[in-house]
Formats: structure tokens, sequence, C-alpha cells
């Protein structure tokens, strides 16, 4: 599958994942390999403070006003990102049903916390219904969600529908209905979950995609299988085998052995996890190897979108419906 219709398949892309499996950093790499590709890109940040802006070589952080990460190149297109927030999607929600002059002073003086301790999941309504109202918009060719950590990505996604249960209706049955439609829809919402070759993660991330499609009735897309591990070349050789025909001093051919085993037991158990995601949970796999790097920055968020872009080429394009 070539990576423009990879970009097609879907208006928006939540990327959500067990906190530390790199889930922003795939969240900047999937923009760029979507940019490199030329759509219009609009990243959403939901947390804050999460690294996203230094992986594009920017120090602050990002506010509700857009910032440009990745100006159009040719053939290429750009990266713009911003945060949302429950306040700021009460804000605008409030005014555009005519009630400016109220607005903030009903989220300065703590409506929404008020309101989501009396309807659970309101906040999450808010912030994906801001999410809806973006996507029917158009403000870009693909918008790419930075989500929750998975604990909280399973609350973030499921809230809708228990609104929607909840409701009589009114207005926000009448958004929680929209977010549900939004999120049940694959040709403008997937849901991507990112791991590592890990047994924890591997086993968090199976669960929390059952639970999101019996109970959120989200689509999933392919599973980012986050630094895997490569061999490289001649690793299968003993350190005694190479070192053949060398005058190596025998302490360190045991030094290097050992370190041969280690790194061939390591990349054993994450082809074993890879194999373990692959049976329990039939989703296609994007497969990112690991870098070695102290920091993500525009280089490595390159070299990153680079890999996923291969990843991507490896896809098998889905069959048309009947």
């Amino acid at each position: 599958m070539d990576v423009g219709t990879f970009c097609a398949q879907s208006h928006v892309l939540i990327v959500a994942g067990k906190g530390g499996v790199g889930k922003t950093t795939m969240t900047a790499a999937l923009a760029r390999m979507a940019s490199r590709a030329g759509y219009s890109v609009l990243i959403v940040e939901l947390e804050g403070k999460s690294g996203l802006t230094g992986a594009f070589g920017l120090e602050h952080d990002l506010g509700y006003e857009e910032v440009e990460f990745h100006a159009s190149a040719p053939g290429q297109g750009c990266v713009r990102a911003r945060r949302i927030t429950p306040d700021d999607a009460l804000v605008e929600y409030l005014e555009d049903h005519g009630l400016r002059r109220i607005s903030k002073r009903l989220v300065n003086s703590g409506v929404v916390e008020v309101v989501s301790s009396a309807i659970p999941g309101i906040r999450d309504v808010l912030v994906l219904g801001k999410i809806k109202q973006l996507e029917r918009d158009g403000v870009a060719d693909l918008i790419v969600v930075d989500a929750p950590a998975t604990g909280h990505a399973i609350t973030f996604l499921t809230s809708a529908s228990g609104l929607v249960s909840a409701a009589r209706g009114g207005p926000l049955r009448t958004q929680a209905a929209d977010v549900v439609e939004l999120l049940g829809d694959p040709a403008r919402c997937r849901v991507i979950l990112v791991t590592l070759p890990e047994e924890m993660p591997v086993s968090e991330t199976i669960e929390s995609a059952f639970t999101l499609e019996d109970k959120g009735g989200v689509q999933l897309g392919p599973v980012i299988v986050n630094a895997t591990d490569s061999l490289p070349e001649g690793l299968e050789l003993s350190a005694e085998e190479a070192g053949a025909g060398l005058d190596v001093d025998p302490a360190h051919l045991r030094a290097l052995e050992e370190a041969r085993r280690f790194r061939l037991e390591r990349h054993s158990i994450s082809a074993a996890q890879i194999g373990r995601l692959a049976q329990d949970l039939p989703l296609p796999q994007l497969l990112v190897p690991k870098i070695d790097s102290a920091g993500i920055g525009p280089a490595e968020t390159d070299t990153l979108a680079s890999a996923l872009a291969v990843a991507v080429g490896a896809l098998v394009p889905e069959a048309p419906a009947p």
C-alpha cells in the first residue's frame, strides 16, 4: 500500500498507547510521513507538555492557537498543531450557541468541573466534539490526535457511547451521538494503537483493542510496534568464529560472545511478542525499528517517518467491499 492511499483512508487518526511506548513520537512521525506525501496535517494535542513540539524542533508548549510545525515544500504538505482542552471546547460550544457573553465567565467559575461531576464523560465528549467539528470543517487533509495514555484513552473513546445511552435527548445527546458516528466510521476516523515488542505492552494493547471495539464501536487501524529489534549482519556467527585467524584476547572474545547471546535473546523475545500480537489481535502491524538517540528532534522524526513509510508500503491493500 502506498502512503497516499493509507493517509486517504480516514480523515482522523487517533494515536493511543500505554505510557512509555512512544505514542507521541509516533504521532509526530505519522504527521511527517503524511506531509511528505503531500497532505496538509493538523496535529491535535490533548494533554500538554508531551514532547510533541520538540519532535519538530520547537521549545515552547502548544496552546489553543495553531502553530506551524513544518511549512509546505514543493510536493509536500504542511504540519500544523494545536492543543484542545475541555475548557476551550466548552467556550467555543457556548459561543456557537449564542452564549458568548457568559462563556468564559462560566469556564472561569469552574462550571466544567461541576458539570463533569454530575455528567461523567462530558469532558471527553466536549473535546471529541471539537475534533468532530474540525473534521467536518475540513481544516486539514488529515487530523492526527495524540490521545491520552491507554487507561484514560479507553474512557476518552467510550464515554460518548455511554452518554448516548444515558441521555434521553437535547444538545448533549446530539453531540455525543455525532461523536459516536465519527468514531464508528472508518472513512472518517480510525484509532492507531502503539505498543512495544514486550510482554506487558503487548498484553495491554490486545486488551485495549477488544475493549475499544466492544464498548465504543471504535474502528481500529494497524498497530504500530515501536522500537523493534533488528539483528546486525553477521550476528549468527559466534565471537570465536568471527575472530578466527585474528589475534584476539580470549577475555575479549568471551565478553563479545556474552553480548552476542544477550542480543540474540532480546531479538528472540521481541519476535515472540510480535508473533503473539499477530495471533491474538488480527490487525495489520507497522514495525518501526528502534533508533539510538538520547532524544527525539526533527532529524529523528524524519527517520521514523521514513521507517513508517516503508512499513506502510508492506501492507496489503484491503479488498473492496462486495
